[in-house]
């Protein structure tokens, strides 16, 4: 297998739109994209002809609708192929993309709407629609509004257009307009903000272009390759990993057709590369446990086996350890355990990568083990996204890797990592203030996370400046550390630390469903009784289980009190991010009463 050829260089394709127009014309019938279509039920193929031709057509319909250059038009659909032809047809006119979540409440659209002066608005369908019924006076910047589905039968509103009506039978040539700068401004993308209002991130061709073929250098892609595109292309982990990185290096992108049936999609496509957030691999590791949970003491065993060699084998293939006779065992212990993992991923995984959030040790260290090549990067919306990811030749898991080629990466004297070079946004929509707040007058973009950088280049995150919780007694804790390995329970779904100038730490916790019905009833209690979740018993056995992760650190940082939530965070109702992060102030906010029964009389 050679490596592939195909890439586009920044000098051949300047801008977005001309690497989209260098691509359609330098492998106009390589497979661009693989697709479920729901009503016949088969997996079906595009060729990047076909794309170019599609786009034209969605380009003659902006045209029609008046659409000059440098206004902005939204997007809020799943992944699919028509998300890649409203963008390219909107960077080939000039137009301003402002992607939204698929699955957004209609006030934070609205938010969006009115302050990027949105236009026009693509919609995948009836959930999109009736999301926006409470705020759709509200959307008064947007004249026009297309669906991919049709709409009968609901609520009418004279901007909505059906797609296939709204284009055009037929179209001329791809186009691109005139003189587009490269350093000029192509989207809009407004970040998921774990507090307050969302912040529109400006960034132009140069940014997200420079970006793809930095993270390209650090990897190797072969003409063969196929990527399993499921994080949600609103966000720029994906939209720059999952589809301007294939799109520049000419690799097949199958989109996957839910979460829910992700896993059934891994053995369909069997992708060679994956993109990731850690709470997928996070969810994996656990049926694995469960699992074994349920296995004979032999299996199990022979389980621990393998990852112990296999870790051993990965360190030696890393030049960190050396040859082990242990390792004389791999190639029996990869048919009988291994295999059986990365079988379930569809056997064929060359680069999988992990980002958004910390991936736990104890997931990477397993996965690495069995032979899923976990690669964990760094990044924000602000830097188009990558910073920083470690290389299948030099993968330190517990750091996120180092610097992409001409990335510069340092700390402040408080600890705050600190960013340099093409990928940095232009600043932040109408917000001159917050943009000097985090690029300084040497051009060093603050990312607000705390870091090291040892002597190999390598950076380890440590936390969030504004998320380390000080205790009272003055002590420092990071919240994310010790959620992460609480969260290594499978009783424990979703972990929120909290103790911010309080005498001790306490957690809000969201129990894993089926475990916790196994628990209640175990202790003769009624799972579906509210007050179960705060029987003694069952507060009894989650500080011993909170206590058995915990054991490593110190002292001070131990939960003294819990409360067990009935109702799971999500993106629905509004306390995770697209990307699963928890939206801490929000759910301390919602749980305020909870909180103060914690506290009362400290």
């Amino acid at each position: 297998m050679k490596a592939n050829q195909e890439i586009i260089s920044l000098d051949e394709a300047v801008t977005l739109a001309g690497l989209f127009n260098e691509r359609t014309r330098r492998t106009p019938d390589r497979i661009a994209y693989r697709y479920f279509d729901p009503d016949q039920a088969v997996w079906k193929e595009s060729s990047w002809s076909e794309m170019r031709r599609e786009t034209a057509r969605w380009q003659a319909a902006f045209q029609q609708e008046g659409l000059k250059r440098g206004d902005r038009v939204g997007i809020m659909m799943p992944n699919r192929r028509e998300w890649v032809m409203f963008d390219q047809a909107a960077l080939g006119l000039g137009l301003v993309s402002v992607p939204l979540f698929y699955n957004d409440r209609g006030g934070n659209v609205a938010y969006i709407a009115e302050a990027s002066a949105i236009k026009l608005l693509v919609i995948f369908g009836r959930e999109q629609w009736q999301s926006l019924a409470p705020v759709r006076d509200e959307l008064a910047t947007i004249h026009r509004i297309i669906s991919i589905e049709s709409l009968d039968g609901m609520e009418h509103d004279d901007r909505i257009r059906q797609l296939d009506e709204w284009l055009p039978k037929m179209a001329g040539e791809y186009q691109i307009v005139d003189d587009i700068d490269p350093h000029s401004l192509c989207s809009i993308v407004y970040t998921s903000g774990t507090t307050g209002h969302p912040k529109g991130v400006m960034l132009s061709h140069h940014n997200i272009l420079s970006n793809t073929y930095q993270a390209l250098q650090t990897t190797t892609v072969n003409d063969d390759d196929i990527l399993l595109s499921f994080l949600p292309l609103s966000h720029m982990l994906e939209r720059t990993g999952g589809y301007y990185l294939p799109l520049m290096a000419g690799i097949t992108v199958a989109y996957a057709r839910s979460i829910l049936l992700l896993a059934e999609d891994l053995l369909i496509i069997r992708p060679t590369f994956m993109i990731s957030v850690p709470r997928i691999y996070e969810r994996i590791y656990a049926k694995i446990q469960e699992g074994l949970d349920e296995k004979p003491a032999i299996v199990r065993k022979l389980f621990n086996l393998a990852v112990s060699v296999g870790w051993k084998r990965f360190e030696c293939l890393q030049g960190r350890r050396s040859w082990s006779p242990w390792l004389l065992l791999w190639p029996l212990l990869d048919r009988l355990v291994a295999n059986q993992i990365t079988g379930k991923l569809g056997g064929r995984l060359r680069t999988a990568i992990s980002g958004g959030a910390p991936l736990p040790p104890d997931v990477a260290r397993t996965f690495l083990a069995l032979g899923v090549p976990v690669l964990q990067g760094y990044g924000l919306t602000e830097t188009s996204p990558v910073l920083a990811v470690n290389r299948i030749d030099d993968n330190i898991p517990e750091s996120v890797g180092r610097a992409l080629p001409g990335t510069q990466l340092a700390t402040a004297d408080n600890g705050e990592l600190l960013a340099r070079g093409d990928a940095v946004m232009l600043g932040f929509w109408n917000n001159p203030q917050e943009t000097a707040r985090v690029i300084d007058e040497n051009g060093w973009f603050h990312t607000g996370d705390v870091a090291r950088i040892d002597a190999t280049g390598h950076v380890y995150i440590t936390g969030r400046i504004k998320d380390i919780i000080v205790l009272a007694n003055g002590e420092k804790v990071s919240p994310a550390d010790m959620e992460i390995a609480i969260a290594m329970d499978a009783l424990f779904e979703q972990v929120l630390v909290i103790g911010e100038g309080r005498p001790f730490l306490a957690a809000l916790i969201v129990p894993q469903t089926e475990h916790w019905r196994n628990l209640a009833e175990g202790l003769g209690l009624d799972p579906d009784d509210p007050t179960a979740m705060r029987d003694k018993k069952v507060l009894d056995q989650v500080y011993r289980r909170i206590g058995d992760q915990l054991r490593e650190f110190p002292g001070y940082a131990q939960i003294r009190k819990v409360v067990l939530l009935g109702e799971a965070w999500s993106v629905e109702n509004g306390y995770l991010t697209p990307t699963l992060k928890t939206k801490r102030k929000l759910i301390i906010e919602h749980c305020d009463s909870f909180i103060r029964e914690i506290y009362n009389g400290h």
